[in-house]
């Protein structure tokens, strides 16, 4: 099951018809893919979009995504 922020909605809802595929496609394939778990944050991943970065956490069989934005700001704020 997939839980999306509001951050997340607004930036899909932001993105042209082709980027929403791939994001769609890509997170429906959660546990496959470029995935890495980001450090001093507790159960946090990040998926990589070619340059967009989905980052994420999952508790139990519940996936959170945080925020989706580009990768020159995606480690900024953590």
């Amino acid at each position: 099951m997939v839980e999306y922020s509001k951050k997340a909605v607004k930036y899909i809802n932001s993105t042209d018809r082709a980027t929403k595929e791939r994001l769609r496609e890509a997170i429906e394939k959660i546990p496959f893919g470029d995935i890495k778990k980001l450090q001093g944050i507790k159960d946090g991943y990040r998926l990589r979009i070619g340059d967009l970065r989905v980052l994420f956490t999952i508790e139990g069989d519940m996936i959170y995504i945080d925020n989706i934005i580009p990768r020159g700001q995606a480690y900024k704020r953590l």
